[in-house]
């Protein structure tokens, strides 16, 4: 499959490298065609790896991916086009975490999220939120946890979350995908990363991850 990256982060290289490992071509986009990071990472990681602007990776893929930074989302968006995410599923794993204060705020809650404000802004990308309660080297190995943990889908077309569950367990390996309906839904699981990074505080390891456990 073709699949396309936006953002040349630790997320995104993550993601990226483990899907060339398991056959895929994959696309990285940023703002500029010539960012060392994205142009780094295409070349150590072979001949399918791409590298490219959000316009060329939003185009190449047949899914797509956004890494970016949370304050940086809708623009890098913007930059893909609307047309290049029409009709096409967007894993949106981003955070609308607030650096600038001394305290670590999120820059959209309780009424309102990330992931809706995404789809607001592109009401023909199918948005699934996932993949943003944790490390990215759990997102793609969940086995790196001593117990297996849970991981949620949120978004507004069912038919994209249950696609996107599947590559979850398919691609990723986790075995229990919870899902949590309508990308309303993709508030709880942004709050939740300002309990995450208290804990990354207090916790020695930064690989954790939430299980459900029930009566």
């Amino acid at each position: 499959m073709d699949i396309g990256i936006l953002g040349t982060g630790m997320v995104g290289q993550t993601i990226g490298s483990k899907l060339v490992q398991i056959g895929h071509k994959v696309m990285m986009g940023s703002r500029t065609i010539d960012n060392p990071k994205g142009m780094n990472w295409a070349k150590e990681e072979g001949p399918n790896a791409y590298f490219g602007t959000f316009a060329d990776a939003a185009a190449f893929g047949e899914i797509l991916f956004n890494c970016t930074q949370g304050s940086a989302s809708l623009q890098a968006l913007e930059q893909a086009g609307a047309e290049n995410l029409k009709g096409k599923i967007l894993i949106d794993t981003s955070n609308p975490i607030d650096y600038s204060a001394e305290i670590t705020t999120l820059t959209v809650c309780n009424t309102d999220s990330l992931g809706e404000q995404i789809q607001r802004a592109f009401p023909e990308t199918r948005v699934v939120k996932t993949l943003n309660t944790m490390n990215a080297n759990v997102m793609v190995n969940p086995a790196k946890l001593i117990e297996y943990t849970d991981i949620f889908v949120s978004g507004n077309d069912g038919e994209a979350r249950a696609v996107v569950s599947g590559y979850l367990r398919d691609w990723f390996g986790w075995k229990t995908v919870i899902d949590l309906g309508d990308i309303t839904t993709s508030r709880g699981v942004e709050m939740f990363l300002i309990l995450w990074l208290s804990l990354r505080r207090v916790v020695s390891s930064k690989y954790m991850n939430i299980k459900l456990v029930t009566s």
